[in-house]
């Protein structure tokens, strides 16, 4: 038995009708477009929303397979046998330890650490994207990325059997370079930064009309997001949580979770609440937390400076529609520095077992900062989203953990060690107390 399956259902009907400006309304065609000519917003996709109220239950959703593809009728695809290589349905893991350490009792962590098939989100997206790409006709696909997205890209791409060239910023964690490699895709390291580097993109696509996920497939692309917020809602027992906490780069994460809820809502599979959203992201390079705190309607370009790397998107194409819905929701948008990000990935680990990157990290020490704020009541359903493993940033937590306690192959030596170790765990709970 193999991870890769096709899915074959001659009954789905295709329930995508059109792209459409999300500023002012213009409708466009079903193809790799991006940009409104008129009022240069992203597009993104409709649906017909009276044909999927008609056709899907609950029922008709559990019964589908074990992955995104379950929810294929709120998917931008046409075809019959989507690409699905087991992406999706992570775990919603009720926190004990983490939320008691936090004084939360409705805590849950969404856990795409280990997502598959390169354990992070940015495979749910890739795998919407890669196979609008195939519907489309594009034989060459292609990504601008900060590691994860490369990752996935190569992977599926591989998995396709679709030629693959993907451009990194040359200064990315050794994990996700080798993550990328391993699946034979050309690989372009860019001496700069990520907006660089998808300035660059974008005049590769335009003159080699190449399918970029993230540009002109992008309208596709995003929407696998949205299954982040379907499944949250589904593993809830249908019911949509009371708060969010996600990480923030281009912002399109954020807003597509909140369409998913909307969706559930406007179909009838969920009954409607309010549902606060609240973003995290790294002082190094906080360009909405910053607009957020300084109440501007407009996101301001910064370079990043930070260990968060894979969150690390000076010109946040999504961030004033994240602001947005942060501001309508009651929520928050936070930002923390890479000390509070490491202690974020560590407080993750030693409390629930779960190794997540410098974006989870991010957006846990963000959990924690809004929690002694008073900004998440103890009472309410909160979901924080770990959206990447730590085994691809292994670098950011280099010098601030434990060493192994080198002993002799005999028991008068392991006893002394053990003595130590129990001798330096009470000094350091020593050092907490005061």
């Amino acid at each position: 038995m193999t991870l890769a399956t096709n899915i074959k259902n001659s009954k789905f009907i295709t329930t995508i009708t059109r792209l459409v400006s999300k500023e002012g309304g213009t409708s466009y065609p079903l193809k790799a477009l991006n940009i409104c000519e008129e009022t240069f917003a992203p597009l993104e996709v409709d649906y017909d929303y009276d044909l999927i109220r008609r056709t899907v239950t609950r029922e008709s959703i559990q019964a589908g397979p074990n992955s995104i593809w379950r929810y294929r009728s709120f998917l931008p695809v046409e075809s019959e046998n989507p690409i699905d290589v087991g992406t999706g349905m992570t775990p919603l893991v009720k926190s004990h330890r983490l939320a008691r350490r936090l004084g939360l009792k409705n805590l849950y962590i969404k856990n795409d650490a280990v997502n598959m098939p390169t354990l992070s989100f940015k495979d749910r997206v890739v795998s919407v994207a890669l196979t609008r790409a195939k519907e489309l006709g594009f034989t060459t696909v292609s990504c601008a990325s900060t590691g994860n997205l490369a990752n996935s890209t190569a992977a599926i791409a591989a998995h396709a059997g679709l030629d693959c060239c993907v451009f990194i910023p040359s200064d990315l964690e050794a994990g996700k370079i080798l993550g990328t490699l391993i699946y034979n895709p050309t690989v372009m390291a860019v001496k700069g930064n990520y907006d660089q580097v998808n300035r660059l993109c974008s005049e590769v696509g335009n003159t080699y009309g190449w399918g970029f996920v993230n540009i002109n497939l992008r309208p596709y692309y995003s929407e696998g997001s949205k299954t982040l917020g379907f499944e949250v809602a589904e593993q809830l027992g249908w019911k949509l949580p009371d708060h969010i906490v996600a990480p923030l780069a281009s912002g399109s994460l954020f807003t597509k979770i909140y369409k998913g809820f909307q969706e559930f809502v406007k179909v009838g599979l969920v009954a409607d609440k309010a549902v606060r959203f609240s973003g995290a992201q790294a002082e190094g390079c906080s360009p909405i937390a910053q607009a957020f705190k300084e109440g501007r309607d407009f996101v301001a370009p910064v370079k990043p400076n930070t260990i968060a790397k894979s969150i690390a998107i000076g010109n946040p194409a999504d961030g004033v529609y994240a602001l947005d819905i942060a501001r309508k929701t009651g929520g928050n948008i936070e930002s923390v520095t890479d000390a509070e990000i490491i202690e974020g990935i560590k407080l993750l680990a030693e409390t629930e077992g779960i190794f997540t990157e410098t974006a989870g990290g991010t957006t846990i020490a963000v959990l924690k900062k809004l929690v002694e704020a008073g900004k998440i009541d103890p009472e309410e359903t909160t979901v924080v989203y770990i959206t990447g493993n730590g085994l691809k940033t292994q670098e950011a937590v280099q010098g601030y953990i434990g060493e192994p306690l080198l002993i002799e192959p005999k028991l008068e030596s392991f006893e002394r060690a053990l003595e130590r170790s129990r001798t330096l765990e009470r000094l350091e709970w020593q050092q907490v107390l005061v």
